[in-house]
């Protein structure tokens, strides 16, 4: 019994999570945590982050906690230690400036650690962060067909 249950854990750890599913777990909290939210008339988009931030005293702790998670994927992805530390970096002045009062919130709006950071992986790993630049093959008109 011990050994087929150890043989059925060592499957799932062989299998694990991929690549992709840590990128799309990162992109969803990068996204959540700074583009949640769109503000009507600014046409500006806000997360997590600021909202959260606005608790006085702790909210900015719990933001750092949160976007740290991101960090800690980027661990996991295999970023060398001078990324980790520039992510490190953007969630620490992100930190300490959003808990400036007001100042901090409305900074919160403009700078977007979680973006930067994701924006680092990407690059590290070189996936795009968006679709292809060209599209390869023929362009026909609809009418021409």
């Amino acid at each position: 019994m011990n050994a087929a249950r150890s043989a059925v854990f060592g499957a799932i750890k062989t299998a694990g999570p991929t690549r992709t599913d840590s990128l799309a777990r990162v992109a969803l909290v990068a996204k959540l945590m700074d583009n949640a939210f769109l503000i009507p008339g600014l046409n500006r988009r806000v997360g997590f982050d600021a909202v959260i931030g606005l608790i006085p005293g702790v909210g900015d702790a719990i933001s750092a906690a949160l976007a740290s998670y991101i960090i800690w994927e980027a661990r996991q992805l295999g970023l060398p230690r001078w990324k980790i530390a520039r992510m490190i970096g953007n969630v620490a002045v992100d930190t300490a400036i959003g808990a400036i009062p007001l100042a901090g919130d409305v900074f919160d709006v403009f700078f977007k650690a979680n973006q930067r950071n994701l924006r680092i992986i990407h690059e590290h790993l070189g996936v795009p962060k968006h679709g292809p630049r060209e599209i390869d093959g023929t362009a026909t008109r609809v009418g021409e067909r």
